[in-house]
């Protein structure tokens, strides 16, 4: 197990569609590169909730999260669900540290797949973890949130988008 080099944005494997996973039992090594790499991202840049496995340039559905309230893999996660209601984010990416861009997800989502030992698993998502999950399952789909963004200038360097934050936090 180990941390693995994180593909970055202009990688022609990003846009790919991942392949289903056959064995769900079989991905223990993957699980754990997963989150080893996910540990190091967070260490070195500050921040870091999941990581997908296409990232690290492994085109399976498979999807690894660690932030409060839920740790552990998405194997072959689906969307069967979204709600009609939207939110607007500033959302970053692992493959493009230094850009944020501006999206709009469902505030809610349902989303069925497998857990690590292979069982049928549903979770019904919202806020932080919905966004997330739209955003990961999209890695699966070979789609990244620069395709998501709502206009032509929602993008922001992230030292941009922090100053934007610090001026508007002191002016309030």
């Amino acid at each position: 197990m180990s941390v693995k080099e994180i593909l970055q944005l202009g990688n022609p494997k990003l846009w790919e569609r991942s392949t289903p996973v056959e064995d769900p039992k079989s991905l223990s090594y993957l699980i754990q590169d997963l989150s080893d790499t996910l540990a190091a991202f967070r260490e070195g840049r500050g921040y870091g909730r999941a990581i997908a496995a296409p990232q690290i340039g492994v085109q399976k559905r498979l999807v690894f999260v660690r932030m409060q309230g839920f740790c552990g893999a998405f194997i072959n996660p689906e969307i069967i669900s979204a709600s009609d209601e939207k939110i607007e984010l500033w959302d970053d990416c692992f493959s493009f540290p230094d850009l944020l861009v501006r999206v709009s997800r469902s505030l809610s989502i349902e989303v069925v797949y497998r857990d690590e030992a292979g069982s049928k698993q549903t979770i019904r998502a919202s806020g932080d973890l919905s966004e997330l999950l739209q955003h990961e399952i999209d890695h699966l789909d070979g789609i990244l949130a620069v395709q998501r963004a709502v206009s032509d200038k929602a993008f922001a360097t992230r030292s941009e988008w922090e100053r934007m934050i610090l001026k508007a936090s002191k002016e309030s």
